[in-house]
């Protein structure tokens, strides 16, 4: 058996050849596929039969193992190609583990970068052992394998085999299978080093992303993410459900421009902006426009060449289970779609504002009413613009197929497997993110709500009428905490607001009480010194309750604060 390093070509067939492989191979970022032409390059130009065999941390997009000696291989088959005939009962077929070599000169010969070349059947016997038949074609007359090697360490093995009367291999064929091999190495290093990173962005796409499944008073939800196509980078879809004060919750998703590792830590660095605004409770329009503020912000800390690349759509809205409806802003996002209990779908009339990024221009809200049971749809573009659609067609699409799918008993996660397996049946082109929203609302009975002028005098009355609610709702073990946490609000806002007061409770597994006044003054918990005869009202308010804080509308202001309905006492 002969052993060769690499060398010169120089007939026309063999330019030919490594021309046609310096065109085909590396074309695909996917591991497989470049070795499916790798071996497809050599069949029928330099033989009648060829295979590849990587190492499975190979196709992961890792490493191999640094391994010499036999036994130590431990390779896949990912391509076998023949030119004419079938192939034989029993031969290592795509997809089927190969067998670890016996130990041996030609097996650590090949470990080493070398070629190897038979001249007849009887030559691999010695270093393919119990598994000859299942390792070469029982037609085949000669052999060549050479090492894909890189870095010193061997991703695999191409083998390429002659039949019939195909004449056999020389010195020529095996300088040329070796200058190819050398060429698909590097394009198999760069599909895995792609692989990999293509594997770390969705790892941290998927990390950032909440749990798929929510259950709460004001919904449930149910969020699915499905990755671009193998042949793209990952992009910066997310989807978020974020609780928010006196119940309701907000709905997020958005779509972050370009791919890569750079457009996850991106949509990483929004999806927590948007978390942190949320908290704030800013409604949709002013979120999104402080939201546009930091990806400008975003935009200018970037290389100059990538600072036009810099941008998001995100769709925002909060709904509120007490009032069933739910207000809606657009940064330049698909509109979402409604299905009412009785199937009916329509998409909602929202007025798109610029992506995020552009500035200069408002966020409109709109707002609509969710009867109980409705089910809000928020997705990105990829799930509309497909190969074989425009966006007009993939709406037409997503309205029949929310039709065609949505029963009031089926659960979400159903709907959203079978609408996206619609999709998944061929990989799309971008990454598609959709959240699925049935509403529900909160019963009458369990709000209350007064309204009292702005004087001193209405204090009492409060308190009684707090604790004769708390006793209908059964929560008299929270009457002196809520009795304090109430005096103390109404107090602040008849103190420091002009105008009518008023006070909403509201029962579920938490007890909700807000009291509203005309002001837009910020309430800052203060620390009191010993000696202060005031500035405590916040304080006892926050270690009566479990969580407080205020939201602002065009009327004025609201401080909530947050009670468990059946606390544990230590």
């Amino acid at each position: 058996m002969d052993l060769i390093m690499t060398g010169q070509q120089q007939n026309p067939h063999d330019l030919y050849l490594l021309y046609a492989a310096a065109k085909r191979i590396g074309r695909s970022l996917d591991v497989d596929h470049t070795a499916q032409d790798l071996a497809e390059v050599l069949v029928p130009a330099l033989g009648d039969v060829a295979t590849v065999d990587l190492s499975d941390a190979v196709r992961a997009g890792d490493e191999p193992p640094k391994t010499f000696g036999g036994g130590q291989l431990r390779l896949r088959r990912v391509a076998a190609v023949r030119h004419h005939g079938s192939w034989h009962p029993g031969f290592i077929r795509t997809g089927m583990p190969v067998p670890p070599f016996p130990d041996g000169f030609e097996i650590r010969s090949l470990q080493r970068g070398k070629v190897l070349m038979a001249t007849n059947r009887a030559e691999v016997v010695p270093y393919a052992g119990d598994f000859t038949d299942a390792m070469i074609p029982l037609d085949a007359h000669s052999g060549m394998s050479a090492p894909l090697y890189v870095r010193g360490l061997l991703f695999g093995i191409v083998s390429v085999w002659r039949t019939g009367s195909t004449p056999v291999f020389d010195r020529d064929d095996r300088k040329l299978l070796r200058e190819i091999a050398s060429r698909a190495e590097l394009s198999i290093d760069n599909a895995r080093r792609y692989t990999r990173e293509r594997r770390a962005a969705i790892a941290l796409q998927r990390a950032l992303l909440p749990q798929a499944r929510t259950d709460t008073t004001a919904a449930e939800t149910a969020g699915r993410y499905v990755p671009a196509d193998r042949g793209r980078q990952v992009g910066g879809d997310w989807y978020d459900v974020i609780p928010l004060s006196s119940l309701r919750v907000a709905f997020v998703v958005g779509d972050v421009i370009g791919h890569g590792l750079p457009a996850s830590a991106t949509m990483g660095r929004l999806r927590t902006a948007v978390q942190t605004l949320a908290d704030l409770d800013l409604e949709p329009g002013e979120l999104l426009a402080h939201l546009d503020d930091l990806v400008q912000r975003l935009a200018s800390e970037a290389d100059p060449a990538r600072r036009d690349t810099v941008g998001a759509t995100c769709v925002y809205a909060v709904y509120d289970p007490v009032a069933g409806r739910c207000a809606i802003a657009s940064a330049g996002h698909p509109p979402p779609a409604v299905v009412t209990p009785e199937g009916k779908v329509d998409f909602v009339d929202v007025t798109p504002g610029p992506p995020l990024g552009v500035g200069g221009m408002p966020f409109e809200v709109t707002e609509i009413a969710l009867a109980p049971g409705s089910v809000l749809a928020l997705y990105t573009d990829g799930l509309l613009n497909r190969h074989d659609r425009d966006v007009t067609q993939g709406m037409d699409w997503l309205h029949e197929r929310l039709e065609s799918l949505y029963e009031i008993e089926r659960s979400l996660d159903d709907i959203g497997r079978e609408l996206l397996g619609d999709v998944s049946s061929a990989p799309p082109a971008d990454d598609i993110v959709m959240l699925l929203a049935r509403t529900r609302t909160v019963v009458p009975e369990a709000v209350v709500e007064w309204e009292f002028p702005a004087d001193a005098s209405v204090v009492a009355e409060v308190r009684n009428l707090t604790t004769r609610q708390l006793a209908a709702w059964g929560l008299d073990t929270l009457s002196f905490s809520t009795e304090l946490v109430v005096s103390e609000l109404i107090t602040n806002a008849i103190r420091y607001a002009q105008g009518p007061i008023r006070v909403r409770l509201i029962r579920d597994d938490l007890l909700v009480c807000e009291v509203s006044d005309a002001s837009f003054t910020q309430p800052r918990l203060c620390y009191a010194r010993s000696t202060d005869e005031g500035g405590r009202g916040l304080f006892l308010v926050a270690q009566m309750t479990r969580r407080w804080g205020s939201r602002y509308s065009r009327l004025g202001k609201t401080i909530w604060t947050e009670q468990p309905t059946h606390p544990t006492y230590k």
